[in-house]
């Protein structure tokens, strides 16, 4: 393995590639010491084939106390962090101007390269992975990645787990809130068989009352080798649990009475979640020029959530229960010939078949809700299934050393059907074969400039168990929404020891829909364009001094589309969108012993509805700070402060549904000022 080192910088290049001119264009930038193969064979890393890529490597990663691993998105440029902080729900990561709301789920998500949302393209997969069982992170941003479809709407996040290897890492954390933490993670190769396993248990007493939370992550890795190293085949296998209380969201009274008080009718308010994965991985390679890369998965979701949203003894609408029971089950298959220095030509297929169930009682006036009670009523009780179909084919042309071109073509097709409590069986929308053309583009001008532009076309589905997601009697036909995305940048180095990218990109929606299963909500969004500015800077002063920055401009608005009461959209901003999200920091390695760290991130207010007419809120500027001292060559200590400034902000939802209340925005507090302590063993 040969190792890229970044030097603690957020953006620095990714000097090698798997292609056989390993000095043509790239546009990647990379967070901290990332390992990647200089290789002609087996399949193209993703820093080879796109153009608008982030990489975290491992450095970045394992010192960092998170309660959730989509945290630890928030060091990297662009990167909007949707904190509800409500138990198993504690949020989700986004970026090119979609929100985290819950209703757009634009993000694709992968584990090991393993499709990883639920059916709604929410993102609770990732809590089975914690920091120590992580080799890196990998962003795509954009449009014109063709390996996936559903979900793949603004870009993709891969989450890949550490293989082979021989150590032995712990960490043990103590800190704020009572939170107590232990992961520990062994690796073992030799020969052609390596093994690699994972154990994690975290407790906490949470910021706000009623917001216990206890869970563990189980993982085992098995790869085995042939001598030529022409065959490799693999099991992983993952076992998740988490029982969390809920603290509720409160109304701007009860957050100006106290941060982190839970009202009493949340008391009751909970979540029981249990998550599963198998997946089986065979890699070939069929010659000198030709590989096969194959991967089974099984992914399963368990989760019993209770919940109460307002105190208004009217109906029985906001106290409610909601089961999810998803299977899935897929393959995929990607074919790599390297048929030319000048040639590559790369293709795919993947199925993925879902078998869901939703049930959502609600129940009646209660202070706490009585979730023990018989369910006043049954809202859903449904079955559905939903399958994908898809296939993609790309060729990497590379006339000169200095350019790489990339056309691509993806192709996706859905089936299913539901059945809903009342006996009424329907098909899922036909959408027939959707067709995606994508064009890539990188050329480097001089050795420290390089330019790309790429273009592409991906789509958004409806999601969920019951209309419109299926045609139902009456229920209109939907197209999908398609989405067209462009984007021109450049990677440059302006003066010695530094690395610099700015970014300029589009992307406009045809029928968008904010759709959120859970509730059973539909929003017709209409036509929408996102557009946005991605600058990014980081600089090595000296072998102590590194220091950072990023700026994300961004705005996504309904170019055409009205509510369900004929009032136009046209020229409102998409809601849950801040018009900007920054970092900065700066690393100052004093001596070998030790490490000093500062991280800033921050981003604006943004409209908490569709209409715009409720004001806007949801900006923070939050400062953090670590310390590393190094005992010994196998011990090292980790302080970690958080929010140093004692900042207030909170995420923010419009509650506009019809259950008895008034309309109101509704907060969910983050932690103030807290610290964490961690011990980590290396052996």
């Amino acid at each position: 393995m040969k190792a890229t080192s970044a030097s603690l910088a957020v953006v620095t290049a990714l000097v090698t590639t798997d292609l056989y001119a390993a000095q043509s264009g790239n546009s990647t930038t990379t967070l901290g010491d990332v390992y990647v193969t200089s290789k002609a064979s087996g399949a193209l890393n993703t820093t080879s084939i796109l153009t608008s890529v982030d990489i975290m490597g491992f450095d970045k990663i394992e010192d960092k106390t998170v309660m959730n691993s989509w945290e630890l998105l928030g060091q990297m440029p662009g990167i909007q962090l949707t904190e509800t902080r409500m138990g198993a729900e504690s949020g989700k990561v986004t970026f090119r101007a979609f929100n985290g709301e819950g209703y757009i789920n634009g993000i694709k998500t992968l584990i090991d390269g393993v499709p990883s949302n639920v059916n709604s393209g929410n993102q609770r997969f990732i809590d089975m992975i914690f920091p120590l069982d992580l080799d890196y992170i990998e962003v795509v941003r954009g449009t014109n990645d063709p390996r996936y479809g559903l979900h793949n709407i603004g870009g993709n996040i891969n989450f890949a787990t550490r293989q082979g290897g021989n150590y032995t890492d712990g960490r043990l954390t103590y800190g704020s809130f009572d939170t107590r933490e232990f992961q520990l993670a062994v690796g073992h190769e030799e020969g052609n068989f390596a093994q690699n396993y994972f154990l994690a248990k975290q407790d906490s007493d949470g910021f706000r009352d009623n917001s216990q939370s206890n869970k563990y992550s189980l993982g085992g890795k098995w790869f085995v080798s042939d001598d030529e190293q022409t065959m490799k085949l693999g099991l992983v296998a993952r076992l998740y649990h988490h029982q969390a209380e809920e603290p509720g969201f409160l109304t701007a009274q009860e957050l100006a009475a106290s941060r982190s008080q839970s009202p009493e009718k949340n008391a009751n308010d909970g979540d029981d979640r249990d998550m599963k994965h198998l997946g089986v991985h065979a890699d070939f390679q069929l010659s000198d020029e030709l590989s096969l890369s194959n991967k089974l998965h099984f992914n399963s979701y368990d989760d019993d959530r209770t919940i109460t949203f307002t105190s208004v003894p009217v109906g029985n609408a906001p106290r409610q229960r909601r089961q999810w029971q998803e299977r899935q089950t897929g393959v995929l298959s990607n074919l790599t010939w390297r048929a030319h220095e000048m040639l590559t030509l790369d293709g795919g297929i993947n199925y993925e078949q879902q078998d869901n169930e939703y049930r959502r009682y609600r129940y009646n006036f209660a202070i706490p809700t009585d979730f023990d009670a018989t369910p006043a009523r049954t809202q859903n009780d449904d079955s559905y299934t939903l399958y994908n179909t898809g296939a993609y084919a790309q060729a990497i042309i590379q006339p000169i050393e200095s350019l790489k071109i990339i056309p691509a073509f993806r192709v996706d097709r859905f089936s299913g059907n539901t059945e809903l409590q009342n006996g009424v069986t329907a098909e899922l929308q036909d959408y027939g074969w959707i067709e995606q053309p994508k064009f890539s583009v990188v050329y480097s001008v001089t050795p420290d400039i390089n330019v790309y532009a790429n273009w592409g076309r991906t789509f958004q589905i409806l999601t969920g168990s019951t209309a419109p997601a299926y045609l139902t009697a009456g229920q209109a036909e939907f197209d999908p929404s398609i989405n067209t995305g462009k984007e021109v940048g450049v990677k440059f180095k302006p003066f010695a020891g530094a690395e610099a990218r700015i970014a300029v990109w589009q992307q406009e929606a045809t029928d968008e829909v904010a759709n959120m299963p859970a509730t059973g909500t539909t929003v017709g969004l209409g036509e929408t364009k996102r557009r946005g500015i991605d600058m990014q800077l980081t600089a090595q002063l000296n072998e102590q001094w590194t220091v950072w920055g990023s700026h994300a401009i961004q705005e996504a608005k309904v170019v055409s589309a009205f509510t369900a009461g004929g009032q136009s959209l046209a020229g409102k901003e998409v809601f849950s969108t801040p018009r900007y999200i920054s970092n900065a920091g700066v690393d100052y390695q004093f001596n070998h012993a030790w490490r000093f760290g500062l991280q800033a991130r921050a981003q604006g207010d943004y409209y908490i509805e569709e209409s715009n007419e409720q004001g806007k809120y949801g900006g923070f500027a939050v400062l953090d700070a670590n310390v590393r001292y190094q005992l010994s060559d196998t011990t090292s200590l980790d302080l970690q402060l958080k929010n140093l400034t004692n900042y207030e902000y909170e995420y923010v939802w419009y509650d506009n549904f019809f259950w008895g209340g008034d309309d109101q925005p509704m907060f969910s507090p983050a932690p103030g000022r807290s610290a964490y302590l961690s011990v980590n063993l290396k052996l």
